[in-house]
């Protein structure tokens, strides 16, 4: 740990948001966390200014890291699930930055996972976590997050995955699923697993059901067919969320099997936390185990859904610019 790195700047930045925070000292807790609306903001870098100009006009920090919904290949960003393309170094001579270090949303995410308290984790379903034992993360948000956690042997030290698992094939479990499926495909060419399992993922979901019972689909929001399904007030909208926890339970058991996620499979994003207890209540679990022979071997295995009320990407963030 640099002592003279500090003030550090972390953000966590999605499609849809933007989150930042300042560590002003050495083991400082996180300060001044905001949430600006990436629709405000032409770019990432006016975003930034405007951060720094409420937070901090007076004192700029020195590093930075930021988590964004993208993967990281070079120096030029162009984000999968919104407008904003800039160059890595241009923005870090812009803002004045000694270090600008740019990492994977999920990445960062899974850097936090070490960190979380009992109280910001509620598990689903059985199973225990084995210490040292790789760990699994999947996020359904505005797009689909991946990621894991390997134990470094003989140390406290992790290595984090970089992905775009969410970009996987999807595939169905039920003859409904396969309709459903096939009416994704016929829309986008591929149907991979963030097309399904997303906001507008949901919205897909939805419209398909529709289509394959040929009935009207209604113009809604991510929020809107959630809100109806939790209300009960429209039976495509309720099949649709059920269908997206199965989706998800058998999405996540894949790459549990994929990784040996012992350790545990957690769920992070912006939407599963936001529905409660609505998972308990769907076929994700049974989902997640149902691999035939090795029901057993994915029972034992603890998932887990991430509901920290500060963005924990924002602490991966902050991990990383001592781990990475």
């Amino acid at each position: 740990m640099q002592a003279d790195s500090y003030p550090r700047w972390v953000g966590d930045v999605g499609g849809t948001n933007a989150r930042f925070a300042l560590q002003l000292a050495p083991g400082a807790e996180l300060s001044a966390v905001d949430t600006l609306p990436a629709a405000d903001h032409p770019t990432l870098q006016d975003a930034m200014a405007h951060y720094l100009q409420t937070h901090s006009p007076a004192v700029r920090p020195r590093w930075c890291a930021i988590g964004i919904a993208n993967p990281i290949v070079g120096d030029r960003v162009q984000m999968t699930n919104h407008h904003w393309s800039f160059s890595i170094e241009a923005v870090r001579r812009t803002l004045g930055l000694e270090r600008l270090l740019l990492i994977n949303d999920f990445t960062a995410l899974a850097l936090s996972l070490p960190s979380l308290k009992p109280a910001e984790l509620r598990q689903v379903g059985g199973g225990a976590v084995v210490d040292g034992a790789p760990v699994g993360l999947i996020g359904p948000g505005t797009g689909l997050g991946v990621s894991g956690l390997l134990r470094v042997p003989g140390s406290e030290r992790v290595v984090p995955l970089n992905g775009e698992g969410g970009h996987v094939t999807l595939g169905g479990a039920t003859p409904r699923e396969d309709a459903v499926i096939a009416a994704l495909r016929q829309r986008y060419g591929h149907a991979s697993a963030e097309r399904a399992l997303s906001g507008p993922g949901l919205v897909s979901l939805y419209e398909a059901l529709c289509q394959v019972d040929r009935a009207t689909a209604h113009p809604l929001s991510a929020a809107e067919v959630s809100e109806r399904a939790v209300a009960a007030s429209d039976a495509h909208c309720v099949e649709a969320l059920d269908m997206f926890f199965a989706l998800l339970g058998s999405v996540a058991g894949n790459l549990a099997l994929s990784l040996g996620t012992r350790g545990g499979m957690y769920i992070g994003g912006g939407i599963v936390p936001r529905l409660g207890d609505r998972i308990d209540r769907s076929t994700f679990r049974e989902r997640f185990i149902a691999k035939g022979r090795f029901r057993a071997y994915l029972d034992a295995m603890p998932t887990f859904v991430v509901q920290a009320s500060t963005s924990p990407a924002l602490l991966g963030a902050l991990r990383a610019l001592d781990d990475l």
